[in-house]
């Protein structure tokens, strides 16, 4: 790589293209929308609540998809998540008891997704396909393919309407953490090494099944947060919530500059990416677009920023 080009990557970081999008859509729905509702500070919070759960399932996928990894399995433990906490509510549990619980149980998930993965080297894509299933079909099953409805004993005040709501903030906390494990200790160069070149990274000592373990560990363990959000949100344990939210958090985080093919991603790029795809949702609420006029912009958008992001890459290794 040229100085020139290493200039410019310095100077042009990942995250500023979905940033710059996000202004864009921003501006553009804050024109056209009737009476300018879209300026409203309600509709401020209004998205900054929708996307918390999206938001923060994109921190784990970020570090899934570094290491060159991805996770279909997404949806159906956020799913699962919502169905364990109104269960052990219903029973009795503590609200404590309960997400401590739900939360475990996403990790373990991930921890085992992860030994298949890095461990036994099976392709991350059927893996997880198939564990998407299989969450999806125990959610319905211990739910006995109903909605649990339960007494939320104060967890529906995660995302209340207020700026003050915690779940706000713990997303916001959660992506500084990720953010500087990714970008400032020796694990998150590990798993830079691993999705950029995982033979190279074996050869330098670095246990690649070992970081793909802990990758998929704390991403389930993220769903698993975003998951007691969600039930914050229902405050019903649902077994049929969040399909294809897996594809959104995908979305979010290729949005937000990280390539499929791994070794490269942003944090703060995925939290922009998340925050795109709700305010085109929310705009076209707004602008009382039919749902089908939603999902082709945001594909749109996604072929858009891909092409982008390619042709950056090509310029920055001429």
């Amino acid at each position: 790589m040229s100085a020139l080009a290493s200039l410019r990557t310095m100077r042009r970081p990942a995250w500023l293209g979905p940033f710059v999008a996000l202004l864009v859509v921003y501006t553009i729905f804050a024109i056209i929308t009737p009476e300018h509702s879209f300026l409203r500070s309600q509709i401020f919070l209004t998205m900054a609540r929708q996307s918390v759960v999206l938001a923060i399932c994109a921190l784990g996928m970020t570090l899934v998809i570094v290491t060159g990894g991805i996770d279909l399995s997404t949806g159906s433990l956020v799913a699962l998540t919502t169905v364990v906490v109104a269960k052990m509510l219903k029973g009795g549990s503590s609200p404590v008891v309960a997400v401590a619980t739900a939360v475990a149980v996403a990790t373990a998930v991930g921890a085992f997704v992860g030994v298949c993965v890095g461990r036994f080297r099976l392709m991350p894509f059927v893996v997880t396909l198939g564990t998407m299933a299989v969450l999806r079909g125990s959610a319905i099953g211990l739910a006995s393919e109903q909605k649990i409805d339960c007494d939320p004993r104060g967890l529906d005040h995660l995302l209340e309407a207020s700026l003050s709501a915690p779940g706000i903030w713990i997303a916001l906390a959660l992506a500084a953490l990720v953010a500087i494990v990714l970008g400032y200790t020796r694990f998150g160069r590990h798993v830079f090494a691993v999705g950029s070149n995982e033979a190279a990274a074996r050869l330098c000592g670095i246990d690649a099944g070992r970081v793909k373990i802990l990758v998929y560990a704390i991403s389930s363990l993220l769903a698993g947060i975003a998951g007691v959000m969600e039930f914050s949100t229902l405050t019903v344990g649902d077994p049929t919530d969040s399909v294809g939210l897996e594809l959104d958090v995908i979305a979010a985080v290729v949005i937000g500059g990280a390539p499929l093919a791994g070794g490269e991603g942003s944090v703060l790029g995925s939290v922009f990416g998340a925050l795109l795809i709700i305010v085109i949702r929310t705009g076209a609420v707004h602008m009382g677009m039919p749902s089908w006029v939603q999902y082709i912009v945001t594909g749109v958008i996604i072929f858009v920023a891909v092409a982008v992001d390619s042709a950056r890459r090509r310029r920055t290794r001429s």
